[in-house]
């Protein structure tokens, strides 16, 4: 069923001089050969979506964790932290989806309002910090573990798409030699098109390889510098609790 739809892409693609274009390369290509251009393009086409999507879910905790970190700092002049001015940030929280400051913060506020619950109120509540610090780790390891959703799959294409379209090279060129061998010639006319199609396959690799790792190496970079941002909030948050709510 296929193969008139194959003839008539080669007659489309094929110029009167006899020109080989890429698209009629990949027609005839053998099977294996095309099987290594499809799984190199469904990498490809994959890692690009993934970009996409890492790039807009970066952004977007970047931009809101700035101003969640301007809403909690907002009018601090020394004054004591108390309840209320916790609740008010609480309050505000549906502005800051997307954020891991924020998620860490809704973690570590329950946990201190039910230790509060327990124990009473103010500098008088017996409670240990341990319980909030716990609380605040789960949610950054559960915040940047879905910051690293899908960031596997760029890594394992960046990997192995070279090599798979080394795969497709050696092939192609191990059946340019049997074409040799066949036709008893070794003009470029019989080499050409295996030799020519072998190397499509190299640089369809390369394609699928090279934005997948550069993006990886960003995307590991971006989420140092996340950790880095959640580790600093949580001292400072903890040192609040310590400081104004609970005997640690």
């Amino acid at each position: 069923m296929n193969e008139p739809i194959l003839a008539n892409l080669v007659t489309l693609t094929s110029s009167n001089d006899g020109e080989l274009h890429p698209l009629q390369l990949i027609a005839e290509a053998s099977f294996v050969v095309q099987l290594v251009m499809l799984i190199l393009t469904l990498m490809g086409i994959g890692s690009f979506v993934i970009i996409g999507m890492k790039m807009v879910r970066f952004s977007k905790a970047r931009r809101v964790s700035q101003a969640f970190l301007d809403a909690f700092w907002e009018g601090e002049d020394g004054s004591r932290w108390t309840t209320t001015r916790l609740e008010n940030v609480y309050a505000r929280l549906g502005q800051f989806e997307g954020s891991p400051l924020a998620a860490q913060f809704r973690a570590g506020y329950v946990e201190l309002a039910r230790v509060l619950g327990e124990g009473g109120s103010g500098r008088e509540a017996e409670g240990d910090t341990e319980s909030v610090e716990r609380a605040m780790r789960r949610a950054a390891r559960g915040e940047i573990t879905r910051l690293e959703a899908m960031l596997p799959f760029l890594s394992t294409t960046g990997a192995t798409a070279p090599f798979i379209g080394l795969f497709g090279t050696v092939w192609g060129i191990m059946q340019s030699f049997i074409s040799i061998h066949g036709s008893g010639s070794a003009s470029l006319d019989v080499v050409a098109p295996g030799i020519a199609e072998a190397l499509i396959a190299t640089a369809m690799g390369l394609v699928a390889a090279i934005p997948a790792v550069m993006a990886y190496n960003y995307a590991v970079r971006f989420l140092r510098v996340i950790e880095s941002e959640i580790e600093a909030f949580g001292y400072d948050f903890l040192n609040i609790v310590r400081r104004s709510f609970l005997r640690g």
